[in-house]
Order: C-alpha cells, then structure tokens, then sequence
C-alpha cells in the first residue's frame, strides 16, 4: 500500500526532472539568433551647384511727382488788369514768353514820353556846354599863351551836364522797364495752379498774381534707406545717372515712365535714417509725345533704381540662408559642410553672397534637421549608403544580442 503511494507522488517529481533536463539540454544546444544588421540610408538632400554671375542690382522706393520750379507771379508795377490770355487759368499750359495778363499802360507810356523828353533836354544842354568850352578854350588862348584852368575851360560845367544825360538815360530805361512790367509773361513753360486776379481788378505792386509750375521737368522725391544707399549710382559719384523706372496707376492701368537719378539731398534723417534722392522726369505731361501717357504732378508712384554697379557674387534663396549667416554645403565625401559667409545683400526672395562658397559647390536646398560638419547625406540618385548613426546603432544592437545569448547560456 505504501509502495503504491510512493509510486504515485513520485511519478509527478520524475516528470519534473525529466522535463527540467530536456530544457536544460535544449538551452544549451540552441544556436544564437541569425544578427540581420539594420540599415538606415543616410539622410537625402537637394543640392545644386551654384556659380557667380553678374549682378546689377535694384533698389526699390515710392514717392511724390512735383514740379521742378514753383512760381508764385506777383506784379511789379500797379495797375488795372485789362487783358487776361486763355491759358492763364487753373489747368491750363502756357509756353515760355506767353503773355498771361496785361495791365492798363497809359500812365506808363506817359511816365516814357516824359522821359524821352527829359532825355532830350539833358542831351541839348550838354551839346551846349560843349560848344561854350570850346569857345571858352578859344578866347583864352588868344589872350594868354598859358595853359588854361578847368574852370575856365567850363570842365565842371561840362561834367555836370554829362551826368545830367546819364541820370535822364537811366529815367528813360526805367520807363521802358516799367511799361514791360505791364504785361504778365510766362517764365517757363508751364501749368497754371491757381489764378488769383480777373479782368478789371486793381492790383498793387508786389500782389500775388497767380502760381504755375514748370512742365519741362518734373521730380520725385525718393526716400533710400542707409543700407540701399552703396547699390545705387547718384549723380556726382559717377559718370553717368542711374536709370530709374517709375510705376503708377492711371484709370486701372500700370503706366510706366522712365526717368534719371541726378542728386541727392545729402543729408542723413536722423530720425527715419533715410536720404532723399531725386529723380528727374522730361516732359512729364507729354507735351511733346516723349511718353505714352502724361505724369501728373501729385501723382504717387512707385520706383526702381538700377544699379550700374555690376559685381560678382553667388544668388540664393531667401530660406537657405541660416540665422548664424551660414549656408550648408556637400562635400565631395557626401557629408555636410557649415559655411559661414559674407553677404552683399538680402532680399525677400534672393541672398546675394559676396564671399564663403567657392565656384561649382554644392549648396543644400532642402531642410536638414539638426545638421552638422561631417554629417553623412546622399542626393537623388545616389546608393543608398549606412550613415555613421545607423552603423553605429546597429554595432550596439549586435552587442546587446551577443551578451544575451551568454548571459542565457549561463
């Protein structure tokens, strides 16, 4: 009875130990897993291959049309006006000698007779005195053989009258003056503004008469940034005045008009630290046909400056620029290099790089996270191939499985 027992607790603790050295053998007669290395292709990047190219380049600004010359006509002599030409009223044009008004010329062709007479008079008296000094010189000579005294030749007479012809001479001219000064004429050719007298009007010497401006040229006033100031070309710095292309808006169309950088104002605003630069436009109201529409003073227009500076220097894209003024590069190698670089100018679209790549290199394109010199990339088109992270990962997972595979071993 108590073998049987025996027999039965025993058989499951048999089992056990069967079971414990199957599994014993099994561990250690098992082969290590098959190491499959992980591969990671390096990083894929755009590049392309940047060379110098000439660059001219353009500076961009806006600003006001105003005449070149403003006048204000005031009168020099008084009068009633009694003529007044079509053309002098607000709009319209005039040409350079065109008699806008005239005043009444009565008094003052009167005050020019008197004049011519005065001058007459003073010319009679001294052709007299001049006939009684040689009369003078005679008879003293046929008394005495000395030389004779000015007096006594009648010299201060002489002189007197002289001057008497010269003060009736300028009497005279200052007549003339006068009666010119009746008519109002043109200085310039121009538009007129504003008139401010009418047909029968008395006006005083010195009284504002009306304002024209110049048509011949006009200006625009254009603000240049401190920094803009180095790419552009203004008069006296060079030969020859930049061009300039201004823009506006006319009844829903872009008009385009072309015109020269000739001066600046030459001083630095302290506070906006802009320098004023103008431009000059021939013929702004095409009246001679030199555009294909007339720029109107007041007109607000865009303009472009064009450089004659030409320079070599590299163009990219706004976005490959770094914030530490680098750009990143691919070596030969295929790894990344960080350049630091010197540059002429941004935009919102380009960078123009002056100095830091050399020709033919080639500059990533697409955004690298986390980049670094040495970092293994490929291009389009390349094979791919284990970067130095991956290769390095996957050393460290083989490790691990070998030190698994012993520590189960023990």
């Amino acid at each position: 009875m108590k073998n049987s027992m025996l027999m039965k607790s025993g058989i499951p603790l048999f089992i056990v130990l069967i079971a414990f050295v199957a599994a014993a053998i099994m561990i250690k007669s098992r082969k290590p897993p098959e190491q499959v290395p992980v591969e990671i292709p390096a990083f894929l990047v755009d590049a392309k291959a940047v060379n110098a190219e000439q660059v001219s380049f353009i500076v961009k600004s806006q600003g006001n049309v105003v005449p070149r010359n403003k006048t204000g006509l005031s009168a020099q002599v008084s009068g009633k006006v009694v003529s007044l030409s079509d053309a002098f009223i607000a709009g319209g044009t005039f040409q350079k000698g065109d008699i806008l008004a005239t005043l009444e010329q009565d008094d003052y062709r009167t005050d020019l007779k008197l004049a011519e007479a005065e001058l007459a008079q003073a010319q009679a008296a001294l052709q007299e005195e001049i006939a009684r000094g040689k009369v003078a010189e005679q008879e003293w000579r046929s008394v005495s053989s000395v030389a004779p005294p000015e007096l006594g030749l009648r010299k201060p007479q002489l002189a007197k009258e002289q001057a008497n012809v010269k003060a009736a001479e300028a009497k005279l001219e200052r007549a003339k003056r006068n009666l010119e000064r009746t008519k109002i004429t043109a200085p310039y050719n121009g538009i007129v503004v504003e008139r401010n007298i009418d047909l029968g009007q008395f006006v005083a010497a010195g009284s504002m008469l009306g304002t024209v401006y110049s048509t011949d040229t006009a200006e625009v006033r254009l603000p240049i940034p401190d920094s803009d100031l180095m790419f552009i070309d203004i008069a006296g710095q060079s030969s020859e005045s930049a061009p300039v292309s201004l823009f506006a808006s006319v009844g829903g169309v872009k008009r385009t008009w072309e015109g020269k950088l000739v001066r600046s104002e030459g001083i630095l605003d302290t506070g906006s630290r802009v320098v004023y630069a103008i431009v000059e436009v021939k013929d702004p109201y095409n009246l001679n046909g030199s555009h294909p529409s007339p720029l109107r003073f007041g007109q607000f227009v865009e303009a472009e400056i064009t450089s004659r500076q030409n320079e070599e220097l590299v163009v990219l894209p706004r976005s490959i620029l770094r914030l530490d003024n680098t750009v990143l590069t691919v070596n030969d190698n295929r790894e990344i290099e960080i350049k630091p670089v010197e540059i002429a100018r941004t935009t919102a679209k380009d960078v123009f790089v002056r100095s830091g790549i050399e020709e033919g290199s080639l500059v990533v394109t697409s955004a690298v996270p986390n980049p670094y010199n040495g970092m293994k990339v490929r291009l389009p088109g390349d094979e791919p191939v284990l970067s130095e992270s991956a290769e390095s990962d996957t050393s460290k997972n083989t490790d691990k499985v070998e030190s698994k595979s012993s520590e189960g071993g023990n």
